[in-house]
């Protein structure tokens, strides 16, 4: 079959080279403080999810088995306290990172693009000798760069987003911390737009953790883009406009992906999460929050509930699996996640543990717990993410709860100290209180480290 290449829109490559631009050329000063402010809490949280991430038995053995297999470098891999070079440190770190889907997000960009490029960004750092400033300032262009992609393009659904845009914000990333001007980091652009992964969403829903592994296959592929790129490797000048309106996606508009550029910062237009579960679960988590809030004590008997009746928006209904098999599992069922709520009384990690899965009044209630799409809540998504929970209880009696706007997006912001309280909750465990406080305290000042590979070896990384 043939597959004539169509003519390359003019309009597609002043928006690429636009973008490139902005890449090369915006220094740390051009940034305004808010997003500044934003991207240094998205850093930490990414550092933090990834430490506890690189606690569970699959990193421990991945590590175990693959970082003798390749080369040493001096980056570290995050909670294991070990190092190597920038490519595995960052393969390593984004795979673990996503692992109890604790990470940040942003629903403009329709995925995850910290954990896919800070880890790239955090081993370059530490390979070229960098301070945090450049750290910085390479962070905020590749997650514009990445996110105006995936932003600008209508990706196909049953596509995870993790392995795809995030490839480009690594690039864009790596490339600011090596030197390169606008002209290779448009070329450079189309090079790591041309290599994703198309991963799916169902592995996901059946509690498939190869799910993971498009994180870290983004920082590494996104590095592995800078060394194509500088052995002169080329791409397509249209390899965007193929990928993400033809491959992995139905539409794409360079326009769109470049309105606002420089004045627009989306890195304040995401989340940061206190729920370590899929983020389209937590519209559903907040509905049954509210109901809790108002009732005596916050808690409700399980043996009490008849039935849950739950109406979302469609990737929300999309995780209404009943039967979870594994810890992976929980962390995509809202069934689940509801049901275990009840029971704990709270949200918390020990909720979506091993001990949760075994549980067999979570398993019954999930059971009793029924997911469902609204039309009217799908057409005012993004813009609202809307679910509506009714808890019928034994007794005849009905318990309604709402959630319009998610905790944690910019119209429902968490309070700061929340966040604080995750990265030490998640970070002691592995490092001890002091140097936590340590890491936490550098990484909200990150202008000011002098050397990135010093500070990270100084925390015990």
């Amino acid at each position: 079959m043939d597959f004539p290449p169509p003519p390359v829109s003019t309009v597609l490559l002043e928006s690429v080279d636009r973008l490139a631009q902005f890449a090369a050329h915006t220094r740390l000063s051009d940034v305004p403080q808010p997003v500044l402010s934003r991207a240094k809490a998205i850093i930490a949280d990414t550092v933090a999810v990834i430490a506890a991430g690189m606690q569970v038995a699959e990193l421990k053995a991945l590590c175990e088995s693959h970082l003798p297999r390749v080369a040493a470098g001096s980056c570290t891999v995050i909670g294991a306290g070990q190092r190597t070079n920038r490519l595995d440190a960052a393969l390593l770190n984004g795979t673990a990172g996503v692992w109890q889907d604790f990470d940040e997000g942003n629903l403009y960009m329709h995925g995850h693009p910290g954990i896919q490029l800070i880890p790239a960004a955090i081993a370059c750092a530490e390979d070229h000798g960098a301070n945090g400033a450049e750290l910085l300032a390479a962070v905020a262009v590749g997650y514009e760069a990445c996110g105006r992609v995936s932003g600008a393009s209508r990706m196909k659904q049953i596509i995870h987003p993790h392995g795809t845009f995030g490839t480009i914000g690594a690039a864009v990333a790596a490339a600011r911390l090596t030197g390169f001007d606008p002209q290779r980091i448009r070329a450079l652009i189309n090079l790591a737009a041309s290599i994703p992964m198309a991963n799916n969403r169902h592995a996901m829903l059946h509690g498939g953790s190869i799910r993971n592994w498009g994180a870290g296959y983004s920082g590494y592929m996104g590095q592995m883009a800078v060394r194509l790129a500088e052995a002169g490797f080329t791409a397509a000048p249209d390899a965007l406009n193929t990928v993400y309106a033809s491959v992995l996606g139905d539409a794409f508009d360079p326009l769109q992906m470049v309105d606002g550029l420089g004045s627009r910062w989306l890195l304040t237009d995401g989340y940061i999460k206190l729920y370590p579960t899929g983020r389209y679960s937590h519209a559903a988590m907040d509905a049954l929050i509210d109901v809790l809030e108002r009732l005596p004590g916050q808690r409700l008997d399980p043996a009490a509930v008849a039935r849950i009746e739950v109406k979302t928006f469609r990737l929300g209904a999309m995780l209404g699996v009943k039967t979870v098999k594994n810890v992976f599992n929980t962390r995509f069922s809202i069934p689940f996640a509801l049901a275990s709520i009840i029971c704990h009384g709270r949200c918390s990690l020990d909720c979506f543990e091993e001990a949760a899965v075994a549980n067999p009044v979570i398993q019954a209630l999930a059971q009793r717990t029924v997911v469902v799409e609204d039309p009217e809540f799908e057409a005012r998504y993004p813009r609202e993410q809307i679910a509506e929970l009714a808890i019928h209880l034994a007794s005849g009696q009905v318990l309604r709860g709402r959630c319009e706007v998610m905790r944690g997006e910019p119209g429902n912001p968490h309070d700061p100290r929340g966040l604080e309280r995750k990265f030490h909750q998640l970070t002691e465990p592995v490092l001890g209180p002091a140097s936590t406080q340590r890491l936490y305290d550098g990484l909200m000042s990150l202008e000011r480290i002098a050397d990135v590979r010093a500070f990270t070896s100084e925390c015990g990384l």
